[in-house]
């Protein structure tokens, strides 16, 4: 097989070079994600946040906070990531806090977004004594569903994320000072989705929520916008927060994850062995149980270099993992030539999510951590991982 692959435009990179599995950080992809997302602060006059969810790869916060102005945390982990290695505004929001979680939280937080006025009411005095001046919010729940996979939906039936219109409701009659202290909402509705989606939450959430909007001085858009796919609408994103902003005169938030590092990284592996049993079945150094959780979780065929769909190439072959799992499999994969024993394969879009959900089953080793520079051709190793990592979470 032809292993002189190329992430994009420029120099390729010769995946004999990389011992795998590794995940593989195309830095000229980030960079043009960047100018795009740029250009939408730029237009829209919004503030755009890397959601550490999806994105954390720390070694990179240097450029990436040449663009972008903080950063989302889920956690008091991820808000003290943001704190340390990336710096400017870190926002935190979670389904529900503990004290522990808020002690934290206070000391690295310029923004704290609750999921329920209880939540809001509990921590109120806490945040009233943090030395510092952190800004309050709650995550609304418009009950208007735009994504496809029920499992990454935060507005389906019964959700436990954000404030319905019928709450907000049933607090404003008991309690007409329910949003002293609150100077933001949050909603986040969509998961991979373009501006269009975003329009019609719009409508909702201004028919359900506009009169509280009112009386905010922020409001965040959330995540799943794909703002860096080809095919986004940018120019109609960047209309709907200049017209949202113009009628409530609000600061407008957006917290992408995937949209920072789409389609920016590989994550290499090697053929192990080959076996048959019905068709063959490739068995690779890498595992979608370990190294890409989301095959399975969505699940998903992530796309390969090279590769095509079953039987669109004259050989295809089955690739699964090397873990116990008797599910680990990544998918159904035709080629041009035979794979062998040795050969290396390149899966796409795996800078996102895959990184921060990898995990240690089987004591399998994590991916190492690289990036490649097409301009110069330099292939650099920021870490690699070993036995420790996996001892250093048990006890």
């Amino acid at each position: 097989m032809d292993r002189n692959l190329s992430l994009a435009a420029g120099k390729t990179l010769d995946l004999n070079r990389i011992s795998t599995p590794c995940y593989v950080l195309d830095l000229a992809a980030l960079k043009k994600n960047l100018k795009i997302l740029q250009c939408v602060q730029d237009r829209a006059g919004c503030h755009i946040l890397l959601a550490l969810k999806g994105f954390a790869m720390f070694s990179v916060f240097p450029l990436i906070r040449r663009t972008l102005k903080g950063v989302c945390a889920s956690s008091p982990h991820e808000a003290r990531l943001g704190r340390e290695e990336f710096g400017g505004k870190v926002h935190a929001f979670a389904a529900a806090y503990s004290d522990q979680d808020m002690g934290q939280l206070t000391q690295l937080c310029d923004a704290i977004v609750f999921n329920s006025f209880n939540q809001w009411r509990r921590f109120a005095p806490t945040i009233n004594k943090a030395e510092r001046n952190i800004q309050c919010g709650i995550r609304i729940n418009p009950a208007h569903s735009e994504v496809d996979v029920p499992i990454y939906d935060p507005c389906a039936p019964r959700s436990r994320l954000g404030v319905t219109a019928e709450r907000f409701s049933e607090e404003a009659k008991t309690d007409s000072g329910f949003l002293d202290g609150i100077t933001g909402l949050h909603f986040h509705t969509l998961c991979e989705k373009n501006a269009d989606a975003l329009e019609r939450t719009l409508k909702v959430v201004e028919e359900k929520f506009g009169d509280y909007i009112r009386r905010m001085a922020w409001v965040n858009f959330g995540g799943g916008h794909h703002i860096t796919r080809p095919d986004y609408d940018v120019a109609l994103l960047c209309r709907l927060i200049n017209e949202f902003k113009a009628k409530y005169h609000v600061e407008v938030y957006l917290e992408p994850g995937e949209a920072v590092a789409l389609n920016a990284g590989i994550l290499a592996a090697t053929v192990l062995d080959i076996v048959d049993n019905g068709g063959e079945i490739a068995i690779l150094d890498t595992s979608a149980a370990t190294h890409m959780p989301d095959v399975l979780e969505i699940p998903y065929r992530p796309g390969i270099i090279g590769a095509g769909l079953p039987g669109e190439k004259p050989h295809t072959y089955r690739l699964a993992g090397l873990s116990c799992l008797a599910g680990d499999i990544i998918g159904d994969y035709s080629f041009d030539q035979p794979l062998t024993v040795g050969d290396r394969l390149a899966f796409q879009d795996m800078a996102i999510y895959s990184m921060v959900k990898t995990n240690t089953f089987n004591g399998i080793g994590l991916p190492a951590i690289a990036t490649f520079d097409q301009e110069t051709g330099a292939f650099n190793v920021i870490r690699e991982f070993g036995y420790q990592d996996y001892k250093n979470r048990l006890s």
